[in-house]
């Protein structure tokens, strides 16, 4: 509470002065209400939902299910944020040719798009390098969303294309 505290003046002289007065205020009430806002907010507010994104895996129980080579685009993900790709499969009786882009919008996700427009559900086999780090397999994934790609999966890096890779990087 607040309480008003007197003093008179010492001093000389024949007028009689004015008498100052102090106040001081008590800051606990203010204090407890300050606390019972906050914490209202608090109990109150609604936190943000972290996003995540849905990806179906199979259990590796089932029959494989083939993919044609006229439907299939290729990618792999290299260092330095790099993305090999080549059009359809690639053997060592039928090698593919490959091709370099960046995750950038007028990388990855132009050629997906381009892809896409050629053939209405193309298959995108997602393969990941030694070199690639985890980051960019997610960057990959959101591209496949960001793109409605119907049809991806995460496939393993085969010897072939390991060979591939190491026949282009000289």
């Amino acid at each position: 509470m607040a309480e008003i505290q007197s003093s008179a003046p010492a001093g000389r002289g024949t007028k009689p002065r004015r008498k100052k007065m102090s106040t001081r205020i008590d800051m606990t009430p203010m204090v407890d209400l300050a606390f019972l806002l906050l914490t209202f907010f608090i109990l109150t507010a609604s936190f943000s939902k972290p996003t995540v994104m849905e990806l179906a895996m199979p259990d590796g129980k089932g029959p494989r299910t083939p993919v044609s080579e006229k439907v299939a685009l290729t990618l792999i993900l290299g260092k330095n944020g790099q993305v090999h790709y080549f059009f359809g499969l690639n053997t060592a009786a039928n090698p593919a040719t490959l091709h370099t882009t960046t995750f950038g919008s007028d990388g990855l996700r132009r050629v997906l798009l381009e892809r896409q427009r050629q053939l209405p559900a193309p298959t995108v086999l997602i393969k990941a390098s030694e070199d690639a780090k985890y980051r960019e397999l997610v960057d990959a994934l959101d591209e496949m969303t960001i793109t409605d790609q119907q049809k991806y999966a995460l496939v393993d890096l085969s010897a072939d294309d390991k060979k591939l890779l190491e026949d282009n990087s000289l």
